[in-house]
């Protein structure tokens, strides 16, 4: 009698689960040519990625270029980065649409020394960073776009104005009287004036 057919097992998978497509471990990957990426965030991914930057709206968003390995165990990225967003104009508070089209270049060294503090403030290339054990492209992605967020949108013949701090009784401060030499100024029109010491 033939043994009772149980059904052929799962086959599990070789490469084990499937990891983020998004999330590199850089020692792993082969060293003998760049690898390519290609970041398409959906609606959903989006829609969160809006709110953490507080815009109204992100359209667009793509993420793509290559990882390049470099002499070592480093590596260079060098990406697009494309996107349509849209924010509130900070005068009328109407929806304005911006367009952000960046390269993106980063390196990553293995023996990267951070900066001391006084360094730190003007840094010489601020593209290098420390050799990760782990690339997040999304991370890389979203603080691309944030450095990239217009800071004052304007939508098209919107003027901020003129704002004035007067206490009573006293003239409000113009423009004029902010500017450099403006106090050499005062003085030399009044010393002009008829009586002035200048005519004298």
């Amino acid at each position: 009698m033939p043994p009772a057919d149980h059904g052929t097992p799962p086959q599990s998978s070789p490469s084990g689960p499937k990891a983020n497509a998004d999330s590199l471990r850089l020692s792993s990957l082969p060293r003998n040519a760049p690898r390519s990426f290609d970041l398409r965030p959906d609606d959903t991914a989006r829609g969160q990625l809006a709110r953490e930057l507080g815009l109204d709206g992100l359209r667009k968003l793509r993420f793509h270029g290559t990882l390049t390995p470099l002499a070592g165990k480093d590596w260079a990225l060098k990406a697009k980065l494309g996107a349509t967003l849209v924010q509130p104009c900070i005068v009328t508070g109407a929806p304005v649409t911006t367009r952000v089209d960046v390269t993106v270049s980063r390196a990553y060294q293995k023996d990267f020394v951070m900066p001391s503090e006084a360094e730190a403030e003007m840094p010489e290339d601020d593209s290098v960073e420390a050799l990760p054990e782990t690339l997040d492209l999304e991370t890389v992605m979203t603080e691309a776009l944030a450095l990239n967020v217009p800071d004052y949108p304007r939508s098209q013949g919107a003027e901020l104005g003129s704002l004035t701090a007067t206490p009573p009784g006293a003239e409000p401060l113009r423009d004029e009287d902010t500017k450099p030499f403006a106090g050499l100024s005062a003085l030399k029109a009044k010393l002009d004036e008829p009586g002035g010491e200048s005519s004298q």
